[in-house]
């Protein structure tokens, strides 16, 4: 767990003739990841040609694919069985047959289109009218502040379509009130900004303005509930609509399936072939996989070439691998997939190095829980984290944030154990506490006798946590550098045995000074051994690089004092930056404990804004406080707790320069 799965390479000749079942028994056990064949000097070798056009393929199958999730169908992945039983989907003819329901489904489209046009037209109209009353009998409207103009007139009954026509595009409400004489009488609605065209659509559809009779002014109340019938008369057939739209595609859905299926695994054997290359009898093909599964990927391969292969296996350090890139593949428990995710974000460990992410997870958690310590926000946010597990369960589509839910999760429970240490409870401190009273030390109401009294005592605690992480790294550092055997590198890195040397004589330099009371430093020899020896022995790099490398031949004939000129410089550029890289590390981790007392002084400044005033009011600011300190703090201390676990703990060893481990399988993603 503490390093990657161990890798092979596998190199492999097969006969043409095999060539398909090798490539089923390949996606079946879906544990290796290829490489181009081009890197094993197969050039001259051509491709593996294809029953279908891999682009034809994935263009149908997404076509597919989109019209299952317009309906809220999710496609599962293939399985052994749809593998056994695959066919080759005839894709001119479904093409054709897709063309047929996405042009039924566009039409009902372009009808919904016009009815929400229509919709909004109506919307917009009778805001107006209810936001002037036009909807009392008795309420006239007002000029001054409405956008809507009221108008009755009469038409000739053949200039009916031509009115209506003419309006169809303008916001606007026509109310026929009925015949006389040959003439149609209109109750007119519509927008001021449109007056002009209204105008002369009116003016050619003969429209004279007429006096509304007093027996039809009622037409006034009327029009506010013709506009809302018309409302959900519109409303009721785009809902008609969209089923309609949704059946088209559910009673194919079957069929639809069955084709994703079949294409989706046509397209993940051709994405196989694509890695192979081709004679006029025989088919190669290179890759890797975890040497867990060698011996199972080794009896597919001559089960399904009936024994008529070659098998060449490789270690990962050995010399004849093709390819310098060795994929990656972590190898931690599910309990870790939240601490995984966070050490991917920065990037994927170099083959062969540790793996941080058992690490991470005690570090970040302790980090957190410092700068958080409360057991009833931390019960918030388990319940918060709970709720989205709950929610995201299953949904392949959003795994980044049910790992982010987990994440919360373990970050609620840190909260609750450092809670119990500093004996917290929604800033109120109600039993003794397990380690120290935190609140008492910030609000100077600690009690005497041993322990953390004070804000510096818990400012050392974050420097002391500090150093541990970066010793740590530090460790990890020297455990790579030797697995790689980069002897010089272990010694003179500034993360090297001289860096730590010189690290670790300032640490006690420092605490011999603080615990002198600022007045004394340790004797000279002391000195001389703990910081003066690693530095002189640091003087050595320079030169050895020089000379080890060769010089250059412009430099053979340079001035010997200007080399040692130079040497002098980079040395004491590397001391530098040793003692203030080192310096400001353990600094940074002073933000633990100044969150943490951040923390607790925005608790007490909430409860003194409470005992201000009382009741309800006292009641509200607690649970408003505590709703903010939840929001922000717990934000900013895993923000904190992420940068720290970055910049000053993987810095010291990671290597994020890895290639993530990606077989082609039945589950692959797109």
């Amino acid at each position: 767990m503490m390093f990657t799965t161990r890798m092979v390479q596998l190199f492999a000749v097969v006969l043409r003739k095999d060539c398909e079942r090798v490539t089923e028994a390949l996606l079946r056990e879906g544990v290796m990841q290829f490489i181009r064949t081009s890197e094993v000097g197969a050039e001259n070798l051509s491709a593996v040609k294809s029953e279908a056009s891999f682009a034809d393929l994935s263009e149908l199958r997404q076509r597919i694919e989109g019209l299952l999730h317009a309906v809220g169908m999710i496609p599962a992945a293939p399985g052994e069985d749809d593998l056994n039983a695959r066919v080759m989907v005839d894709v001119n003819q479904e093409k054709k047959h897709l063309d047929t329901v996405e042009a039924r489904r566009a039409g009902i489209r372009e009808r919904q289109r016009a009815i929400q046009q229509e919709i909004l037209k109506i919307e917009d109209i009778r805001r107006q009218v209810g936001l002037y009353g036009i909807g009392l009998p008795e309420t006239t409207l007002s000029a001054k502040h409405s956008f809507l103009v009221m108008q009755t007139g009469r038409i000739p009954v053949s200039n009916k379509g031509q009115l209506e026509d003419g309006l169809e595009a303008l916001p606007s409400l026509c109310m026929e009130l009925g015949r006389e004489d040959g003439s149609l009488h209109y109750f007119l609605i519509s927008m001021k900004r449109d007056g002009e065209q209204v105008r002369k659509i009116l003016a050619s559809a003969g429209w004279s303005e007429i006096e509304l009779p007093a027996e039809l002014k009622s037409v006034k109340a009327d029009a506010f509930k013709e506009l809302s019938a018309k409302l959900e008369a519109m409303t009721a057939e785009q809902r008609k609509l969209e089923t309609e739209a949704g059946r088209i595609v559910k009673d194919r859905a079957d069929h639809l399936q069955e084709v994703w299926v079949h294409l989706r695994v046509s397209e993940l054997l051709y994405k196989v072939q694509s890695h192979f290359s081709a004679s006029s009898r025989t088919v190669i093909f290179t890759g890797w996989l975890p040497s867990s599964a060698k011996e199972r990927l080794t009896k597919a391969i001559e089960k399904a070439s009936e024994g008529r292969c070659y098998l060449e296996w490789n270690e990962a350090a050995a010399t004849d691998v093709v390819g310098e890139e060795i994929p990656v593949r972590f190898n931690n428990p599910k309990l870790l997939e939240p601490f995984q995710m966070l050490v991917s974000n920065f990037g994927i460990p170099r083959y062969g190095t540790i793996d941080p992410t058992p690490f991470v997870m005690p570090l970040y958690l302790a980090m957190f829980g410092l700068m958080f310590a409360d057991i009833g926000q931390g019960l918030v946010l388990v319940l918060l984290g709970g709720l989205g597990t709950f929610h995201l369960r299953g949904n392949d589509a959003k795994q980044g944030f049910y790992r982010l839910s987990w994440l919360i999760v373990w970050c609620g429970l840190s909260s609750i154990f450092f809670g119990l240490l500093f004996g917290a409870f929604f800033g109120v401190v109600l039993f003794t506490p397990l380690w120290f009273d935190f609140h008492g030390a910030v609000s100077g109401h600690q009690a005497d006798g041993p322990g953390h009294r004070d804000v510096f005592d818990i400012l050392s605690v974050a420097a002391y946590f500090g150093i541990g992480v970066i010793a740590l790294g530090l460790l990890f550092n020297w455990v790579n550098i030797i697995r790689a055997r980069k002897w010089m590198e272990l010694i003179f890195d500034k993360g090297g045995i001289l860096g730590g040397w010189i690290y670790a004589g300032g640490i006690y330099i420092a605490s011999y000074v603080i615990s002198h009371g600022y007045k004394e430093f340790p004797p000279g020899m002391t000195l001389f051994l703990l910081v003066g020896v690693p530095a002189l022995l640091l003087f050595v790099k320079e030169p050895y690089h020089h000379f080890r490398h060769g010089a250059r031949q412009a430099d053979q004939g340079a001035n010997p004092v200007f080399a040692i000129l130079t040497f002098l410089m980079e040395w004491m550029v590397e001391l530098l930056e040793i003692f203030s890289g080192y310096l400001s590390n353990t600094l940074s981790f002073l933000r633990v404990a100044g969150l943490g007392i951040a923390h607790v002084c925005l608790m007490i400044s909430f409860f003194a804004l409470a005992e201000m005033t009382s009741g309800i009011w006292a009641f509200l600011i607690l649970v408003l406080g505590n709703i903010l300190v939840i929001a922000l703090e717990g934000l900013s201390a895993g923000i904190q707790a992420l940068r720290l676990s970055y910049y000053e703990f993987f810095t010291k060893f990671f290597h994020g320069t890895g290639k993530l481990y990606t077989p082609i399988s039945l589950t692959s993603r797109v």
